[in-house]
Formats: structure tokens, sequence, C-alpha cells
């Protein structure tokens, strides 16, 4: 199985957006958990929200202008099939224009 890469956008991070109550909370993290169901035991890493990312360059650092949200690890039989479970993700629901970004991880010669 190949490893797979998602990494969620969203027009804010967690961070800045209005804290939703707690019934909204526990309905999207219920999208959330079945839809971990159904990526199994290819489930490397369910991820987290990510916020306040700095880009580092060999010129210095600055603040990230990506609005990189969070991340997902998943191994699956090939990208179709990771692209598959991309189309039924939850954060393609959340308000704003959401998106997921499939990344297949490359082997490392030697590695």
């Amino acid at each position: 199985m190949t490893k797979y890469l998602f990494v969620y956008h969203a027009p804010m991070t967690p961070a800045d957006a209005t804290p939703p109550d707690p019934a909204q909370i526990d309905a999207v993290m219920q999208q959330w958990n079945d839809w971990a169901g159904k990526v199994g035991d290819g489930m490397v890493d369910f991820g987290t929200p990510l916020a306040h990312g700095t880009r580092v360059t060999p010129e210095g650092t600055s603040d990230s202008t990506r609005e990189v949200v969070g991340y997902t690890l998943i191994e699956a039989d090939n990208k179709e099939a990771a692209i598959e479970l991309a189309k039924v993700h939850p954060h393609l629901n959340m308000p704003g224009g959401c998106e997921v970004e499939v990344h297949e991880a490359q082997a490392l010669p030697g590695m």
C-alpha cells in the first residue's frame, strides 16, 4: 500500500473561525469519524487542525500565505482509491469553498 497525504485548505483556519456550539462540534466530528471508518486500517495518522504557519526559505521566515488548515495521512492501494476517499471527505461540506489536496508519499531511494 502507498501512503497519501491529504492537505486541507479553507478560507480561514479553525483558530480564526467563529467557535461552533457543542452540538455542531459533535455532529462534525461524527462525520469525520464516519469517514475514518471508511478508510479503516489504511488510517496512518488522523491528523489535526493547523494554524499560524511559518514559511522558511533561505532568505528568512514569513507568515504562510496558504490557507492550509489540516492534514491526514492514509494508505491506499493506489491514487485513484485515495482520491475516491477524498471525494467523500466531510471537509468538502464545510462552508467557504474548502478543498482537499491528495499527495502520494514517494519512497526515498536507500531509505
